[in-house]
């Protein structure tokens, strides 16, 4: 997997302060994407485990909430061993920092195994997706923590245990 960018203080792609990473490589190609770079899964520079390290680095500072998964398509295939190493790792390490993935497929499809063979599992590292495919004609600059209105905000735990997707109402 490469990598765009590693943002070491972020505040706009998850609540306080986060560390984000953007992932390359995407299938959506949704018109209007504010990343449209990332989707070559080429573009950027190889993730390793030295960026790992880093993450797991700056993550630990207190002040830190969490780590945001972005791209790119953090779970596309191809992308979906990768992702999953790192959060294993960030789960282990550092248990108390939550994690966000944004995400272009559905939470229905993730969790029926339809998108790749990781996708149940990385699912249960995930504290809270954001799914949905941009669309450009939904656009609202007012919504929190997504681009348009189809996507959805989803508590993970919470979904999985109660077998249905519950939407996280506090960021709506």
């Amino acid at each position: 997997m490469n990598y765009a960018d590693i943002k070491n203080v972020d505040v706009t792609n998850g609540p306080g302060v986060r560390i984000s990473l953007f992932v390359s490589g995407c299938p959506h190609h949704c018109p209007g994407c504010f990343n449209p770079e990332t989707w070559a899964y080429d573009y950027g520079e190889p993730f390793t485990e030295r960026e790992v390290g880093k993450i797991i680095e700056m993550l630990d500072a207190p002040y830190i909430q969490g780590l945001s998964l972005l791209g790119g398509e953090p779970l596309a295939p191809k992308n979906q061993a990768a992702v999953l190493d790192l959060v294993k790792q960030v789960k282990e390490k550092l248990p108390g920092k939550d994690i966000w993935c944004y995400t272009g497929y559905l939470f229905e499809d993730l969790l029926d195994g339809r998108v790749g063979e990781h996708s149940q599992e990385l699912l249960s590292y995930m504290d809270v997706l954001v799914d949905g495919q941009f669309q450009k004609e939904l656009k609202d600059i007012r919504l929190r923590f997504r681009g348009s209105s189809n996507q959805r905000i989803i508590d993970v735990p919470k979904s999985l245990m109660e077998e249905r997707v519950v939407v996280n109402s506090m960021y709506f």
